[in-house]
């Protein structure tokens, strides 16, 4: 442990310690010498004007006013703090298009400075950090700042929307919510005016954004959450029914550890198969995962869904047979 390291360990140690720390405890978290662990609180306190009370013999602690209030100036990471935190830059610039590495391009370059202070020079091989998009959509980087912007500055946004489902054109004004990243695409949760209800677009679907003065009107977190979030897939509504799905044996080694919901329910079959439940309210996003496992996965009820399933195999099969 170097002697940044040290410091920031024996910040955190001293920060949330209820009772003063001896010295000899010091020594083996910080895993060095009576002496350097001395010289280190004397560079906490004098240099950084740490609150440290206490004496040798009784140990030491941050003051118990003062120390709730007192950080280290500047950011201090140890380097597998850094580390996780370079590969989550990563992993966000490398998704979505590519629409946040233009964004996050100063905070890499502040990242790779903290390590090479922390590594004499060493260049870290980032490239090792793979992020391989799968299906992502490309997506207009302008229209997805400024979507950004208004959920965070809480005004109104204005955009043409172009429903992928209909090819329909209209022109909507919401009051963003939150914006969501759900299988490798962006979405915007708003309420929108003109239809009087929560909506979620596909931000690849938005052009002609622009932000309006007007300030958003904010909506309950459980209220998103019951009417965005209570069903299966990202189009969910509030849940309309439950369906249960078996999977065999195969199947099941997969499925088994799988989050498909929150209010998922699973149980292992003595045949080895495996038996979710979850909500749904639009059948099309369940539907294309259940069949997604092919002969792997079976809709046991309700018999509607079952039903819906049969139809589109039996769609499917006769494609083959011209």
């Amino acid at each position: 442990m170097d002697r940044y390291e040290r410091i920031l360990s024996l910040h955190r140690t001293l920060k949330h310690a209820r009772y003063p720390v001896t010295v000899a405890r010091l020594q083996d978290e910080l895993g060095c010498s009576r002496a350097t662990v001395y010289r280190d609180l004397a560079f906490l306190r004098d240099a950084l004007m740490a609150p440290i009370v206490g004496d040798g013999e009784a140990g030491f602690r941050y003051d118990a006013e003062e120390g709730n209030r007192f950080e280290l100036p500047g950011l201090w990471l140890n380097s597998d703090e850094l580390h996780a935190l370079l590969a989550a830059q990563q992993l966000l610039s490398r998704s979505g298009g590519g629409v946040l590495s233009a964004a996050l391009a100063p905070l890499q370059q502040r990242i790779e400075k903290l390590l090479e202070e922390h590594s004499a020079g060493k260049a870290w091989p980032v490239e090792r950090v793979r992020v391989i998009p799968h299906r992502s959509r490309r997506m207009d980087e302008q229209a997805f700042r400024f979507v950004c912007s208004a959920v965070l500055e809480r005004r109104q946004l204005n955009f043409e929307y172009r429903a992928r489902s209909t090819d329909e054109r209209t022109r909507r004004t919401v009051s963003p919510q939150r914006v969501t990243h759900y299988r490798g695409n962006w979405y915007l949760d708003a309420w929108d005016h003109d239809r009087d209800g929560l909506r979620s677009f596909s931000v690849d679907r938005i052009a002609g954004a622009r932000v309006l003065d007007g300030a958003a009107r904010d909506i309950d977190e459980s209220e998103l959450d019951r009417h965005l979030a209570g069903s299966y897939g990202i189009f969910s509504g509030e849940p309309k029914g439950w369906a249960t799905i078996r999977f065999n044996a195969r199947a099941a080694r997969w499925v088994a550890d799988e989050h498909w919901h929150s209010q998922q329910q699973g149980r292992h079959l003595p045949d080895g198969g495996y038996e979710l439940k979850l909500p749904y309210s639009s059948p099309r996003e369940l539907l294309m995962d259940v069949l997604h496992y092919g002969a792997d996965a079976t809709i046991v009820e309700p018999a509607s869904l079952r039903e819906q399933a049969r139809s589109l195999l039996a769609l499917a099969l006769s494609n083959y047979e011209r």
